[in-house]
């Protein structure tokens, strides 16, 4: 400021000194040289005041930031209630200087200059604006109302949003997606905040809290439930103020949280399981190594999950507490998704409002009907499991909820009504495995049977054919004795005949002969040169002896002769 007031008396004085020595020069043609001096000293005085004043009248923004003016000096002020000014009005001014040089005379004096940086939104997050000044909001309202998208610009330019657009004072609705802005932060905060991101396999379900649109229907819609059963589910048309019946699918959004509250719904499969928290005894059964069965009792505490819904059920059976472990899968539809957030909130809601009384009162009323039997949650448990999952779908469908399938996990039946039937299924297996043994030693034996057989096959391959050349020999024999009898039956019938015809004395001599020759044939030494003279006399007999030679054989030959008969009467 100081430097602009001897800026401006140089320059006054330099124009005076130049003006009034011009005129002396004009009336007295022989100055002297002073005069010249207080011309020159004037037109320094002049550049001074020039130079003085072009420096208090530019100013260069950087690159990266905005000017904002303050005008401290001359013009009207503001109004009351007035942040931001007017172009001419003193205070904070509504038009910015962009990067560069900028020349205002005596912008230097009349405002004070601020650099402000640049608004910088980066990805996967938006700016959440707040005006400063503006028109009030409207009674009920408590957001701007939103600027059209291309009006957009304009909106950012503080003189355009003070003046002709009409720009509410306030929380804008109208945000800004990522990127560079050059706005004027004495009428604009801005708050950084994170986008929407839906997941997928997700949707978000919108409560707006504005409207956005002309006309809306009335938001209390009822749907009606199967089974005549309502619930007051208010859904509205995307723009209007309640529950979107439409949810936004997976991706990002650049919403307005002031103005919408997302609701993320997994659409996917989920399992709610329902575990643990519980004692169980057990009743080993230990086999001896004498065949006896020694029961060990073990008992177990069955913490509940991290990831489970909740812990087991108890079902009353009779007189029995059963820990029953259960598991429900479900899922939510997209279209089902706004129900889900309209009538109850959220699916945490849904599974510890809902889902998890209602399993658990219709698994106690099933489980624990009068006709019941413990051990049917083991002989008859599909049959519990179908009528549970049966109800059970009835009470998501209220809700919007899709329950895919219940599954009934092992109870924790008392050991005491198990050990009798584990005795027994025991004692049956053992039998089961003796018996299984048995045939194992039999095939063992027959294995090895085979394998010896297999060692000895030489043998037995040697001992096979002796017995069929044996059976073949004895058929032999027996058609060779078949032949001898024969052959004696008609030798006996041939003899028969020589002795009708011969007499039975000679007919002997003839076989005694037949042998001897046969003999002699079998053992030529026994035959002999004869050295006697043989005569024609005497037996037959005789002159084969002699052939023979002397002896034993001849003795038994005549010893077999029969004795000479006694002459008849007229023979000599």
């Amino acid at each position: 400021m100081f430097v602009a007031i001897v800026s401006v008396l140089l320059l006054l004085l330099g124009i005076w000194l130049v003006r009034k020595h011009t005129f002396i020069v004009r009336l007295y043609a022989d100055s002297d040289k002073n005069i010249k001096l207080n011309r020159y000293i004037g037109l320094a005085a002049v550049l001074l005041g020039i130079v003085g004043f072009i420096s208090r009248s530019f100013v260069i923004i950087g690159a990266d930031s905005v000017g904002h003016m303050n005008r401290v000096y001359t013009g009207p002020g503001m109004k009351p209630g007035q942040i931001v000014a007017m172009p001419g009005e003193k205070g904070p001014q509504a038009k910015t200087l962009p990067p560069g040089f900028h020349f205002i005379p005596l912008v230097n004096v009349l405002y004070r200059i601020e650099e402000k940086p640049v608004i910088d939104i980066p990805q996967g997050e938006y700016g959440l604006l707040v005006s400063k000044d503006g028109r009030p909001l409207r009674d009920g309202q408590f957001l701007a109302d939103p600027w059209p998208e291309n009006e957009f610009t304009n909106m950012l330019d503080a003189v355009h949003f003070l003046s002709g657009g009409g720009g509410q004072k306030g929380p804008q609705l109208t945000v800004l997606r990522p990127g560079r802005y050059r706005l004027n932060q004495y009428l604009f905060d801005v708050k950084r905040m994170k986008a929407l991101d839906v997941a997928t396999g997700h949707v978000a379900v919108i409560r707006s809290n504005v409207q956005t649109v002309n006309t809306c229907p009335d938001p209390l819609v009822r749907f009606k439930g199967e089974g005549g059963k309502e619930l007051s589910m208010p859904l509205v048309p995307q723009g209007c103020v309640g529950v979107w019946e439409k949810p936004l699918p997976s991706g990002r959004y650049y919403l307005n949280a002031n103005a919408y509250v997302a609701t993320i719904i997994p659409t996917r499969v989920q399992t709610w399981a329902y575990k643990g928290g519980y004692a169980t005894r057990k009743i080993n059964l230990v086999l001896e190594d004498d065949g006896s069965i020694k029961q060990e009792v073990q008992n177990t505490n069955e913490a509940i999950p991290e990831d489970a819904a909740d812990r087991a059920i108890n079902v009353r059976v009779e007189g029995w507490t059963i820990p029953v472990d259960m598991r429900v899968v479900v899922q939510v539809h997209p279209d089902d998704a706004p129900k889900v957030v309209a009538s109850v909130g959220d699916l945490q809601k849904v599974e510890d409002n809902i889902i998890t009384p209602a399993i658990r009162d219709i698994l106690r009323t099933i489980g624990g009907h009068p006709d019941r039997r413990v051990l049917d949650f083991i002989e008859n448990r599909d049959t519990i499991t179908a009528l549970v999952e049966e109800a059970i779908i009835e009470e998501g469908k209220k809700a919007g909820v899709t329950i895919q399938e219940v599954r009934m996990g092992e109870p924790a039946i008392p050991p005491e009504m198990l050990v009798a039937r584990l005795r027994e299924q025991l004692a049956t297996q053992l039998q089961t495995t003796y018996a299984e043994e048995q045939k194992a030693q039999q095939q063992r034996i027959k294995v090895e049977r085979e394998r010896a057989t297999a060692d000895q096959q030489s043998t037995l391959v040697r001992a096979e054919i002796a017995k069929a050349a044996a059976e073949h020999r004895k058929q032999q024999l027996q058609l060779e004795g078949e032949g001898e009898k024969l052959k004696l039956i008609e030798i006996a019938q041939g003899q028969e005949a020589q002795v009708n015809v011969l007499g039975e004395d000679r007919v002997m001599q003839l076989q005694l002969l037949k042998q001897v020759l046969a003999v002699a044939g079998s053992n030529p030494d026994i035959i002999k040169v004869p050295t006697v003279q043989v005569g024609t006399q005497g037996s037959s007999l005789e002159g084969a002896a002699a052939v023979l030679g002397a002896s034993n054989l001849v003795r038994m030959l005549n010893a077999t002769q029969p004795p000479p008969a006694a002459p008849q009467d007229g023979q000599k």
